[in-house]
């Protein structure tokens, strides 16, 4: 099958640099899984950096094409830049028509649909998250947003088929009258190889750890942990994420994080890692008893789904794909957002009981492992685009 994947606002050449929840990750690991399905596959991205390439072979069976011209510094306005991308799109789809078109992130959709329009070529749409959620869940402010809200449903009933990446995602793109029998729940994947079970693992001083892996910018999610910590009072929080450690010092957000630790009397049993690479990371999850995610929204479970492929349990807020990726009381627990005291009594609870731990390791890397691995979403995401093809020839 000859696949076109549409990334307006990432690209598989900057590899893994940034967090789990990384566009440019998902993108190079789709890719590549669908590749490694024997499908032909070529990304079509956005120039947002002037050394870029205009095209470029990732590996045998995947071709990227950055679709110019480059963007200028602080150019970050996408859909002032759509009828370019969407121009010089239609023109490579129609040299070379793909068997399916696959957008990813609303923008791209908008292009996809644009670029494919009398192609007679389906196009299968991925979010990842959406507009009313956010507002919803107050990631972004009551009056941002507009035009994004506006246009994802009407991309949604477009498109041949959507791919939600839980079953919350579902239930949001029903409401926004999004056919039922068009959306197919296929989740976000991880690399099951970086994170295992096996391999480095970062040094301890003795005490039970939990970590979090968050922006300092979600502030809220950090003061519940925050004070959910003095009721566990043997354990020590490390925080992963934000700025490089030695530059911690000048983040917006860090100062009054460390302030609240120093007034909660926890700040000798925090530590602020900063950023911790994707290469590093694997190593300080295996270190923790458990891993604790507490957003107030989390559309995909990523973070989560990482911990438990390494083999630590989670303490997750019940949100999003959260409630999809952990299995409460099998591979972790599900708590409700914003309640440091109920939070704190679970980790209690399975921090007291070693052989229940270990029950949850064992079960949290296998549902990784055999759910989430990317070849397994490759193919669960090739089966849409085989479906989309038969309602488009039907």
């Amino acid at each position: 099958m000859k696949i076109a994947l549409i990334a307006q606002n990432a690209t598989p050449l900057h590899g893994s640099a940034a967090g789990a929840d990384d566009d440019n990750v998902r993108l190079s690991k789709l890719a590549r899984g669908l590749a490694g399905q024997g499908h032909e596959v070529t990304v079509y991205a956005r120039k947002d950096r002037c050394e870029l390439p205009d095209n470029a072979e990732l590996e045998p069976g995947v071709r990227v094409e950055h679709l110019g011209p480059a963007a200028g510094p602080g150019d970050t306005d996408l859909l002032k830049r759509m009828p370019a991308f969407t121009g010089r799109l239609q023109e490579r789809l129609r040299r070379e028509r793909p068997d399916v078109v696959h957008a990813l992130r609303w923008t791209s959709g908008l292009a996809a649909l644009a670029a494919t329009r009398g192609l007679g070529v389906p196009v299968v749409q991925t979010f990842y998250s959406l507009g009313v959620a956010e507002r919803r869940h107050r990631v972004i402010p009551e009056a941002a947003g507009i035009e994004r809200i506006r246009l994802e449903p009407a991309i949604g009933r477009s498109a041949t088929a959507v791919l939600a990446a839980s079953s919350d995602e579902e239930s949001d793109l029903t409401r926004l009258g999004v056919p039922r029998k068009s959306i197919k729940v296929v989740p976000c994947g991880i690399d099951t190889d970086e994170f295992a079970p096996e391999g480095p693992v970062a040094s301890r001083n003795g005490r039970p750890r939990l970590i979090t892996v968050t922006e300092l910018s979600n502030t809220k999610p950090i003061d519940t942990l925050l004070r959910a910590l003095t009721r566990v009072p043997s354990a020590e929080l490390v925080v992963a994420g934000g700025p490089p450690r030695t530059e911690l010092s000048r983040d917006k957000e860090y100062p009054g994080l460390a302030r609240l630790a120093a007034a909660l009397g926890v700040s000798d049993r925090v530590m602020f890692a900063g950023h911790v690479g994707r290469h590093e990371l694997p190593a300080l999850m295996r270190s923790a008893d458990l891993l604790v995610s507490t957003p107030e929204y989390e559309p995909t479970g990523t973070v989560s789904l990482e911990a438990m492929a390494c083999g630590t349990p989670v303490v997750a807020s019940a949100v999003g794909g959260q409630v999809d990726a952990v299995v409460d009381g099998t591979t972790g627990i599900l708590v409700p957002p914003g309640r440091p005291a109920l939070l704190a009594s679970k980790i209690r609870q399975l921090l007291a009981h070693p052989m229940l731990l270990e029950a949850y390791s064992v079960a949290a890397a296998d549902r990784a492992r055999s759910r989430y691995s990317w070849d397994r979403i490759a193919r669960e995401t090739a089966a849409v685009y085989d479906s989309a093809r038969g309602a488009m020839a039907a």
